[in-house]
C-alpha cells in the first residue's frame, strides 16, 4: 500500500486517469534492471527513481572519469575515480527514499547474465558497445523479459522495445554484430552532451508504459531522433526467425566486436619478470594513478585526444585502467593514430592485477 508521503510525492502522476493508484502500485512492486550507469543510464535511473519504481538494479563495472561529466549528469568532479554504481545509488537514494537499489558492480557477463536478468521484470539497456547489447538481448530473449533499447552517436539516437508480448527481438532488427571497428563508439565519434538525456528519458517513458500497461509500446518500431534537425522518424519491423534461434548464450560475445587484443594480469607479470620490452599506459585519472599504480606512463583517458601527437610509443604497449573498460576506449583512439603499434588491453584492469 502507498503511504501518505508517497501519495503526496506521486500525486501529480496518480491523478492521470490512465495511471491512477493502480499504476503507482504496479511501479512500486516492479523490479527494473538498468544495464550501464553512463550517458543513457543516468536519465533512465533518475526518472525511474522519481517515478517510484520499487526496486532498481544497476549493473556497471566502470568508474567515473572526467570525460563522463559533460553528459552523465548523476556525477560531479568530486566523484571521479569512484565506482559509478556506488555514486549513482547514493545520489538516487537521496532523490527517493522509497526505492530500493541493487548494485551489480561486476556488470553483466556471459557467466551471470541469465541469473541477473531473471530477477527482474524488465531490462533497460544503456550500454555503449555491441558485445554487451547482444549479450543482454540474448539473455532477455531466452527469459522472455521485455527489453527497452537505446543507442546514441554524435547527434543521433535510437529507441525501441524488444521481447514484449512475443514481439520482435533485437536480432530481428540487427541479426549479427557489425565487423570490428566498422561503427565507432562515443569515444571515437563523439556525442552531444544533451543527446543521452533525450534518448534516456524516452527509454524511461517506455519502461513506465510497460510496467503500467499504458498507451502503445514501441515494440516492433524503431524510433530515430536527429538533434541537428530536431526531427523524429520511425519505421516498423516484424518478428523474424532470429527471435527463435536464440536458445542459449554464446561462449563469448567479444570476439566479433573486439578492437584489441587482451592480456591477463598473470601474462603481463610474466612479461615484466622476463624483461620483455613492453610499454605500459595507465589511462585512469591522475588521482587514481597517484593513489595506486604498477608503474608505466600516466595518460588519463580524459586527456588522451589532446596529447596523441606528443606520445612516444614502443612497438608493443599494454593499456590498463581499473576494470578494463576505459582502456578499451583508449585503445580505439590509439590504434587510429598509431596503426603500426601492437596494443594489448589488460583484461579486468588493475582489479584483476590486485587479485
Amino acid at each position: 500500500m502507498l503511504g501518505k508521503a508517497e501519495r503526496e510525492r506521486y500525486g501529480r502522476q496518480m491523478i492521470l486517469p490512465e495511471l491512477g493508484e493502480t499504476g503507482q502500485q504496479k511501479l512500486k512492486q516492479s523490479r527494473v534492471l538498468v544495464i550501464g550507469a553512463g550517458g543513457l543510464g543516468c536519465p533512465v535511473l533518475q526518472y525511474l527513481t522519481a517515478a517510484g519504481v520499487g526496486t532498481i538494479g544497476i549493473a556497471d563495472m566502470d568508474v567515473v572519469s572526467e570525460s563522463n561529466l559533460h553528459r552523465q549528469i548523476l556525477y560531479t568532479s568530486a566523484d571521479v575515480g569512484e565506482p559509478k554504481v556506488t555514486v549513482a545509488a547514493r545520489r538516487l537514494a537521496q532523490q527517493n527514499p522509497y526505492v530500493q537499489f541493487a548494485l551489480h558492480p561486476a556488470g553483466i557477463s556471459v557467466e551471470n547474465a541469465l541469473e541477473l536478468v531473471q530477477d527482474y521484470d524488465l531490462v533497460v539497456d544503456g550500454s555503449d558497445n555491441f558485445p554487451t547489447r547482444y549479450l543482454v538481448s540474448d539473455a532477455c530473449t531466452i527469459l522472455q523479459t521485455p527489453l527497452v533499447f537505446g543507442a546514441i552517436s554524435q547527434f543521433e539516437g535510437q529507441v525501441s522495445v524488444f521481447n514484449y508480448h512475443n514481439g520482435p527481438s533485437y536480432r530481428c532488427l540487427f541479426p549479427e554484430p557489425p565487423p570490428a571497428g566498422e561503427i565507432p563508439n562515443c569515444a571515437e565519434a563523439g556525442v552531444l552532451g544533451v543527446l543521452p538525456g533525450i534518448i534516456g528519458t524516452l527509454q524511461a517513458t517506455e519502461a513506465i508504459k510497460i510496467i503500467c500497461g499504458l498507451g502503445e509500446v514501441a515494440s516492433g518500431k524503431l524510433l530515430l531522433f536527429d538533434a541537428l534537425s530536431l526531427h523524429f522518424s520511425s519505421f516498423k519491423f516484424p518478428r523474424t526467425h532470429y527471435a527463435d534461434t536464440v536458445t542459449s548464450l554464446q561462449a563469448s560475445y567479444g570476439v566479433t566486436c573486439a578492437v584489441d587484443r587482451e592480456i591477463s594480469a598473470s601474462e603481463l607479470q610474466a612479461w615484466q619478470e622476463a624483461g620483455k620490452q613492453v610499454q605500459v599506459l595507465d589511462v585512469r585519472e591522475l588521482q587514481e594513478y597517484e593513489a595506486y599504480n604498477i608503474g608505466g606512463d600516466a595518460v588519463p583517458l580524459s586527456e588522451l585526444e589532446e596529447v596523441l601527437d606528443t606520445l612516444a610509443l614502443q612497438p608493443e604497449v599494454v593499456v590498463l585502467c581499473q576494470s578494463g573498460v576505459r582502456s578499451k576506449r583508449a585503445i580505439a583512439l590509439l590504434e587510429a593514430r598509431f596503426p603500426e603499434v601492437q596494443f594489448y588491453n589488460l583484461a579486468g584492469g588493475l582489479a584483476a592485477w590486485e587479485e
